[in-house]
C-alpha cells in the first residue's frame, strides 16, 4: 500500500485503492481514535505522537464528527463506510448531506464538533472521490496529524479496539445545516448594501453548492440565471463550473448579466466573468479584493499570500500600491498556514481558491463572489473596470500525464529545456514546473513578455517530460 494523503486529503478513483469503502471505514476509525485517545506515558505505546489505544470506559466523552459530501454517486458508499468506522470506535457521527467544503468547515465549528470530514474530489470528474478532514476549529489537519492517521490506517494497529454494547457510537442525520450556512454567508455581506438590480449568471457545476449558492444571491436581492443546479450523481464538473467558465461567460452576455460566477464541484473556489464575458481568474479576484480592502484599512499587514502559480503581474500591481505578496507552497492549505503564521487575512490561488481568514478557514467560492460584488457596489464600478487595475503578464500552462514522479533533476534533457527557457526569459518572466498533488500530472507554467516565446518553451519542456516520465 502506498501513501494515502496528498496535498488535499485522500483522492482517487472511487472504489479502487485508496478510495475504497474499506479505506474509508479505516479513516473513520482512525479519526475517531485520535480524537478519543489521551496522551500516554512515554515509551508505553508504539503509536505516533504519544497516542494510546482507546479504553472502553463509560465515563469517556464521546467525540462528535460531522460528515458532508458533494453530489458524486460514490458519495453514498464513502459516507456510509466513514460513518460505520466512526461509530465502531465509540464516536458519534452527524451526516449533513451535500454541502460545500467551506460549508462543512463552518458547520464543524458551529456545532462544536470535534472534527469534520468532507467527501469530495473537488474539480475532478464524478468517478473520482476524496476525503478531506477538518479539525474542530474548521482548519484542515496539519501534515503531522495526517501522518499519524495514515500510520494507524496502514499499520492496522487499532484493529483490536472495538467498543461494544452501549459504547458503540450513534449516527444522526441533520437536514437544516444548509440554512445555517446560508444565514452565515448573508451576514457577511454589509448591512448597508444589497444586490437589488444586479443580474448574476451562476454555474454551480452540479456540485455541492447547488442548493445554497442561488439562495444567497437571490435573498440579497439579485436576479439569478442558474446553471449546473441539477446534479444526478455523474454530471458534477461535467462541462460546467469553474473548469469551464466560458459557459457562464456566454450566459453573462446572453442575459446581459452584471457578473458571471462559476463554482467548482465542492464550492471552495470560483472563477468570474465580467459583464463583457471576459474571464476574471483567481489572481484578479485576489488583486481587486486586496486593493478594496487596503483602501478601507482592512488588509492586515498590507500583505496577501499566494503561490508560485500566481502571475508576476499581480505581484507588480500590488507592489505599486504598497501591498506585499508572499508566495506559499502550492495548495490552499499551505496558503492558509502562511496566512495564520503571518497574521494576514487575504490569500488564495490563481485557480480560484480565495481565503478571507476573517470569515472562513478555507477557500469559499460563494464568499469570494460576495466580496467582489461588495467592491462593485461600494465603488459603483462594473467588474470590467475593477479588473483593469490588475495587470497580468502573458502566462501559459501545459499539463503532462505521468506514470512516475522522478525528480526533474534526474533527467538532463528536462533540465536542459527548463534552463534554456530561463536563459531566454533573462529575468523578465518565470518558469515553474511541479507535480500535481491531486492528479498524475506534471504541470508546466511559464510567464513572459512574449506569448509566442513562452508557448514554445512550455511545449518543449512538456515534450521532454512526456518522453521520460509518461
Amino acid at each position: 500500500m502506498g501513501k494515502l494523503f496528498g496535498t488535499d486529503g485522500i483522492r482517487g478513483l472511487a472504489n479502487e485503492y485508496p478510495m475504497t469503502g474499506e479505506i474509508a471505514m479505516a479513516v473513520g476509525r482512525a479519526v475517531a481514535h485520535v480524537l478519543q485517545t489521551r496522551p500516554a506515558t512515554p515509551g508505553k505505546s508504539s503509536l505516533p505522537v504519544g497516542l494510546k489505544p482507546l479504553e472502553s470506559n463509560k465515563s469517556m466523552r464521546r467525540a462528535k464528527i460531522v460528515v458532508g459530501k458533494d453530489t458524486r454517486l460514490s458519495g453514498y458508499m464513502i459516507e456510509q463506510a466513514l460513518a460505520s468506522g466512526i461509530c465502531s470506535m465509540g464516536a458519534d457521527v452527524i451526516l449533513i448531506g451535500p454541502l460545500s467544503t467551506p460549508g462543512v468547515a463552518f458547520v464543524t465549528q458551529s456545532m462544536r464538533a470535534d472534527a469534520g470530514i468532507m467527501i469530495s474530489a473537488s474539480h475532478n470528474p464524478y468517478y473520482d472521490n476524496g476525503i478531506k478532514i477538518f479539525s474542530s476549529d474548521g482548519y484542515k489537519l496539519p501534515d503531522e496529524m495526517e501522518a499519524t492517521m495514515e500510520h494507524l490506517i496502514l499499520s492496522q494497529e487499532i484493529q483490536k479496539i472495538r467498543p461494544t454494547a452501549d459504547l458503540v457510537g450513534k449516527a444522526f442525520r441533520i437536514d437544516d445545516v444548509h440554512h445555517r450556512y446560508l444565514v452565515f454567508l448573508k451576514s457577511l455581506f454589509p448591512k448597508d448594501l444589497d444586490l437589488l438590480g444586479v443580474r448574476i449568471a451562476l454555474d454551480c457545476a452540479n456540485g455541492a453548492a447547488y442548493k445554497v449558492a442561488p439562495l444567497v444571491f437571490e435573498e440579497l436581492g439579485a436576479e439569478v440565471v442558474k446553471r449546473g443546479v441539477h446534479p444526478n450523481g455523474i454530471n458534477i464538473n461535467d462541462g460546467c463550473g469553474a473548469l469551464h467558465p466560458e459557459h457562464v461567460s456566454a450566459a453573462a452576455l446572453e442575459y446581459r448579466a452584471d457578473i458571471g460566477i462559476s463554482l467548482d464541484g465542492d464550492g471552495d473556489r470560483c472563477i468570474l466573468s465580467d459583464e463583457n464575458g471576459e474571464i476574471v481568474d483567481g489572481d484578479q479576484i485576489i488583486g481587486l479584493c486586496a486593493l478594496q480592502m487596503a483602501s478601507e484599512g482592512l488588509l492586515k499587514g498590507n500583505t496577501v499570500v499566494t503561490t508560485p502559480m500566481s502571475n508576476m503581474g499581480l505581484e507588480v500591481t500590488l507592489k505599486e500600491h504598497g501591498i506585499s505578496m508572499i508566495r506559499a507552497q502550492v495548495g490552499d492549505r499551505y496558503v492558509v498556514d502562511s496566512m495564520r503564521k503571518g497574521g494576514f487575512n487575504l490569500g488564495g490561488e490563481q485557480s480560484g481558491h480565495i481565503v478571507f481568514l476573517d470569515h472562513s478557514t478555507t477557500g469559499d467560492g460563494i464568499l469570494a463572489a460576495l466580496k467582489v460584488l461588495e467592491a462593485m457596489r461600494r465603488t459603483k464600478k462594473p467588474l470590467s473596470e475593477l479588473k483593469k487595475a490588475i495587470r497580468l503578464f502573458p502566462q501559459v500552462r501545459e499539463d503532462v500525464r505521468v506514470s512516475r514522479r522522478d525528480p526533474f533533476e534526474s533527467h538532463p534533457e528536462i533540465m536542459s529545456a527548463i534552463q534554456t527557457a530561463e536563459k531566454e526569459l533573462n529575468g523578465k518572466g518565470r518558469v515553474f514546473v511541479r507535480y500535481s498533488g491531486t492528479e498524475p500530472l506534471a504541470r508546466v507554467m511559464m510567464e513572459g513578455e512574449s506569448l509566442e516565446m513562452i508557448r514554445a518553451h512550455a511545449k518543449n519542456i512538456a515534450t521532454a517530460i512526456q518522453k521520460f516520465l509518461a
